[in-house]
């Protein structure tokens, strides 16, 4: 069973790991113990477990939707129960994975850190995955004994033994008939040779060096002056950029914007810009209220330029976030744009390059959301000209030994 493009996936997997996260907590509840859940942080108070990517229910939810279907398939019942039978397998893999998760949680004060990794934690893994398969087969046997009268008429007329009218030699004839013929067969496979020698001997994702290096964002622009960060090494391994930049700036007032822009000379999956609305859950922040909005005067020659904008909060704290994803002389905010156009550089201009670049800045307890709306505009718009300076725009110069931007 293939599993379903990175952009899809990875959402999926985000909120299966909140789900997760919220029912394993509420497990853990039922038993006495006490436990605080900040997106996929559980805090237990003497330890905190992180439910990760891994841990999201993905693993099993493929494998049990394809046993699913080969149970259903053997299953002499009615097509609705079949139904039942296969879309089951996602409320029980979400079911049978918060409960692994609040089995980590009912035995790390025995047994400590060793329950979350290695050996029970491959072995929970299996079990647990037993334990789903089980229950689709009660499942079964529970849906067989609903109404069983219309159970055996469903097995007679699905019998094969059975004539219906038509001759089986007819019907034999006919199904031979379905079959691919040797052209057919032959037309397939120099289709799949042929893809395949364009994929290994056609670049179409050229590495397109970045104009400027970010780390020369200068720290002073107009009134705000700025404070270089750097990232972990943990999560640079994870997300591999090509270069990135972390800057928080203050105006006189004290109030602050907090930038991050980050770079792939080529996107491909596991390397490519990263939504906020898919990753900052994650830490806890719930989006309130999300959306798109344009600035005036904001784009390139003075244009209105679209971004996304999304008001967030976590334990009463409020920010107001704008970003967007400068892919190759185009300004973005929807990830199906991005993933659309991206392959249609590939194909036309042998180019994925592209960028994130989100701000951030608080709501303060002395000023209004339009305070902090009038401000993030305002620095966007001596933000974005910068920026223009060290991002690659739309034409770019690329050759096989030497490549140059603009």
């Amino acid at each position: 069973m293939f599993p379903p493009p990175n952009l899809i996936y990875g959402n999926l997997s985000l909120r299966l790991q909140l789900v997760s996260s919220q029912v394993g907590v509420a497990m853990i509840r039922l038993f006495g113990i006490t436990a605080y859940r900040e997106g996929n942080v559980i805090d237990l108070g003497f330890t905190q477990l992180q439910v990760v990517e891994a841990c999201s229910g993905l693993r099993y939810l493929f494998p049990l939707l394809a046993l699913g279907i080969l149970i259903a398939y053997h299953f002499r019942a009615s097509f609705w129960k079949r139904a039942v039978l296969v879309l089951s397998a996602v409320p029980v893999t979400v079911f049978t994975n918060s409960l692994r998760i609040a089995t980590v949680g009912f035995l790390y004060p025995v047994w400590g850190a060793k329950v979350a990794e290695g050996f029970f934690h491959d072995f929970s893994g299996w079990l647990i995955f037993m334990v789903s398969l089980a229950i689709l087969l009660a499942e079964m046997w529970l849906l067989s004994k609903i109404f069983p009268e219309a159970e055996r008429a469903a097995a007679v007329i699905e019998s094969p033994a059975l004539s219906d009218g038509i001759p089986i030699e007819e019907k034999k004839g006919a199904a031979q008939g379905r079959g691919w013929g040797p052209p057919q067969s032959v037309a397939a496979v120099v289709l799949l040779l042929a893809t395949l020698l364009v994929f290994r001997s056609v670049e179409f994702r050229e590495k397109v060096p970045i104009s400027r290096p970010l780390a020369e964002v200068p720290l002073s622009m107009g009134e705000w002056i700025g404070d270089r960060k750097a990232m972990e090494q943990i999560f640079l391994d994870t997300l591999k950029l090509t270069d990135y930049s972390i800057v928080d700036y203050r105006d006189p007032k004290g109030k602050e914007v907090n930038v991050y822009v980050a770079y792939n000379d080529r996107q491909m999956k596991g390397e490519s810009s990263h939504s906020p609305d898919s990753c900052l859950p994650g830490s806890g922040w719930v989006f309130r209220d999300s959306g798109t909005v344009v600035l005036p005067g904001t784009g390139g020659g003075g244009q209105p330029m679209r971004v996304k904008r999304a008001l967030m909060e976590k334990n009463g704290v409020r920010q107001l976030a704008y970003y967007w994803f400068p892919q190759r002389g185009r300004i973005l905010t929807n990830m199906f744009q991005l993933k659309a156009y991206a392959f249609w550089d590939a194909l036309t201009r042998r180019r994925t390059d592209g960028a994130l670049v989100r701000l951030i800045t608080p709501v303060y307890e002395t000023e209004q959301l339009p305070d902090a709306e009038t401000r993030l505009r305002a620095f966007t718009r001596d933000l974005v000209p910068v920026l223009d300076e060290y991002l690659p725009g739309r034409e770019v110069k690329l050759s096989s030994s030497t490549r140059t931007n603009r």
